[in-house]
């Protein structure tokens, strides 16, 4: 047991660092007092090397790197949340009513399947590239990626429960659709549904550096972590490698994050 107590605590002690890391992306730049603003150009001072007065040296035009490597995490964070928080609240309730043995389920599954058929990612980047390379239509279009994926995972999982003894009990017993969802199903596929959101996350933080790699993304002079290893990829053969290693680690920070925090929720909900 004393065992068990330990592994479990040092488990919550490793969990704070990529919350804290993420919370740090997410709102540091709310209450840091940049020494350079991160919209301001200097194109005396541009392509210089990290040092004491530039932490992660300078770009292109003189934009701070640092500053703009924690702007961009609140941008890019923000918008990878908002897509996975609305696709999963889309998901979830085509998912559970996926899981009845109804003709609406199958008339949700085929719209799926028909969806799916087209390269999600490819027509999202058609969307945004349509629609314009603003804030709100990149979120549409990581709904658009994930919505299917959700649905997916919350009707395998439903169908999973359903299947157990005492949901044929409840059924048997008179117990209604909804107390069945909420008091059954809901409890069991939580901790499935909080670890796929997580992951979904982090790959939201690769769609939307892509989609700004590419130019059709978050619009400049925001910041974004994918625009700026595009701007920076151009001078890394010169030697300027700062100008994108940054924004390419904090990506990778982030994206092991909210990996770890998968990884937590999925142990945490197993040892119950």
């Amino acid at each position: 047991m004393k065992i068990e107590n330990k592994q479990l605590n040092f488990s919550n002690l490793i969990i704070t660092f990529p919350i804290l890391i993420l919370l740090f992306f997410s709102f540091g730049s709310f209450f840091i007092t940049f020494q350079h603003d991160p919209y301001i150009t200097d194109i005396a001072n541009r392509l210089l090397k990290p040092s004491t007065v530039h932490w992660f040296g300078t770009d292109e035009v003189g934009f701070d790197i640092f500053s703009r490597t924690i702007v961009a995490g609140r941008i890019d964070l923000f918008i990878s949340l908002s897509g996975t928080l609305i696709a999963l609240t889309m998901g979830l309730p085509l998912g559970l009513l996926a899981s009845e043995k109804s003709k609406r389920a199958e008339r949700i599954m085929k719209v799926l399947d028909m969806f799916q058929a087209f390269p999600l990612l490819v027509l999202a980047i058609v969307i945004v590239a349509m629609w314009g390379n603003n804030i709100r239509n990149v979120i549409f279009a990581i709904v658009l990626i994930n919505v299917p994926r959700f649905t997916r995972l919350i009707r395998s999982e439903a169908l999973t429960v359903r299947e157990k003894r005492y949901i044929e009990v409840a059924v048997t017993m008179g117990a209604s659709n909804s107390r069945i969802i909420f008091k059954h199903l809901m409890p069991n596929i939580l901790g499935s549904l909080l670890a796929q959101a997580s992951i979904t996350t982090a790959h939201s933080i690769v769609v939307v550096a892509a989609l700004s790699f590419i130019g059709i993304g978050v619009v400049p002079p925001e910041a974004s972590w994918g625009s700026m290893i595009r701007a920076g990829s151009q001078y890394m053969t010169t030697g300027q490698w700062w100008t994108s290693l940054f924004p390419g680690l904090a990506i990778l920070i982030s994206v092991i994050s909210f990996n770890t925090i998968a990884q937590f929720i999925l142990r945490k909900y197993e040892s119950i």
